[in-house]
């Protein structure tokens, strides 16, 4: 029998479970990962590698990857697994498009991820800086593809169609766990409303590859996780990415257990027989983690599959 909630969040510590040694990142500090820091700081940009302690940093700094966290550091919503913090952010940095533009330019990023905080104080939620920000960044970088990882927009009305009509190559929003554990892990969002969301992108424009990801450990049980397979694939989802909750500190939700890299294969199997177009499948797996590669992958698919299509 799984344990759900073996603590509630309120309570102080939630002691930190050892991890295997299958889920140990390496750290490389490399000339290039110094070089990509110093891009970062310098245009006083923010990352999600940094800001929600993600394990793959030194790996993808080396590689001078990145993906930027826009709107600020401080999200209006308390998710109970992120480490980014909590409470009331700051007036929205109007050059950030450029920033952003200009360290994609710096970087040399043939594929570029442009995350955010949840911005509940803002009417469209943060959309038209999105909108700005995929604009602006095609002016200087039209090689580039694009790929954004959204919030739900929650009670944002259409707000979300603004990202939507600037074209973002990827369209990627986190479903994050199973529908039961909503209410303590996801408090401030809504299970359906994000199989909405990322049903809506591709009514919109079926040219936009949609993704999403979800976490394990988190005491979901195996039907749970297939469930959610079923319903993003009936929003039509492209990708979908499956990576072990690595729980932040003693404060966040505690972590159930560690999923062993077999069973992440086994749910690997499992999606790509139901339907989606690629699946990313591991401990260290992230939103964000060899993005360029899959999206990469994901368009020779969708060509082939096209040109089945026209076969037909």
């Amino acid at each position: 029998m799984t344990v759900r909630h073996p603590e509630k969040i309120n309570n102080p510590i939630n002691p930190i479970k050892k991890k295997p040694n299958w889920i140990r990142a390496r750290i490389t500090d490399t000339q290039d990962y110094f070089k990509t820091k110093k891009i970062i700081n310098t245009k006083k940009l923010h990352t999600v590698c940094q800001e929600a302690s993600c394990p793959n940093i030194s790996e993808c700094w080396n590689k001078r990857h990145a993906t930027f966290m826009i709107m600020g550091d401080t999200c209006t919503r308390a998710c109970v697994f992120c480490n980014v913090k909590t409470g009331k952010p700051t007036h929205l940095d109007p050059l950030e498009p450029l920033k952003i533009a200009q360290a994609t330019k710096e970087l040399d990023l043939k594929h570029v991820v442009i995350t955010s905080v949840d911005r509940d104080d803002l009417q469209d939620g943060g959309a038209n800086h999105f909108s700005k920000v995929i604009s602006e960044t095609r002016k200087i970088n039209n090689e580039t593809t694009i790929e954004v990882l959204t919030p739900d927009f929650l009670r944002k009305g259409e707000a979300y169609k603004k990202v939507v009509f600037a074209s973002p190559d990827v369209f990627n929003h986190n479903i994050e766990t199973v529908p039961n554990l909503y209410r303590s892990i996801r408090p401030g969002s809504r299970y359906f409303a994000s199989i909405n969301l990322l049903k809506s992108v591709k009514e919109i424009n079926k040219t936009i590859f949609t993704k999403s990801g979800i976490m394990l450990g988190l005491g979901e049980i195996k039907d749970e996780v297939l469930q959610v397979m079923d319903d993003l694939l009936s929003a039509n989802v492209d990708f979908l990415t499956i990576g072990q909750y690595l729980q932040p500190s003693v404060k966040h939700y505690p972590l159930i257990r560690y999923v062993h890299p077999d069973e992440f294969q086994k749910f690997k199997e499992i999606a790509l027989s139901k339907g989606f177009l690629i699946v990313a499948s591991s401990p260290l797996t992230r939103s964000s983690y060899h993005a360029d590669e899959d999206f990469s992958v994901m368009k020779k698919l969708r060509e082939k599959q096209s040109q089945c299509h026209l076969l037909q």
